[in-house]
């Protein structure tokens, strides 16, 4: 079972967000996979010599780096209450 003290020692989400190398990660996988749905989502634009909306290069960039920080959040969470059920 869990104290009140150990619940409070917990990390918020924007430390588990931006701490420990996660954006850098993130941004990492972003680019990596974000790259690889441009050209599977709006590969028959970039093919006409023309561009795709920005708003949607965009969009198709941000996804995967929330779907990297979720991750990594839910990681660290999941990592934090193994550690705290430790003896």
């Amino acid at each position: 079972m869990t104290s009140d003290a150990a619940l409070s020692s917990a990390p918020t989400l924007s430390q588990m967000a931006f701490g420990d190398g996660t954006p850098r990660k993130a941004l990492g996988t972003a680019l990596v996979v974000g790259t690889i749905l441009v050209v599977i989502n709006h590969g028959d634009v970039l093919a006409a010599a023309d561009w795709p909306p920005l708003w949607k290069v965009l969009l198709t960039y941000s996804v995967p780096y929330c779907v990297a920080t979720w991750g990594a959040i839910t990681g660290k969470r999941s990592q934090w209450q193994r550690d705290l059920e430790k003896p």
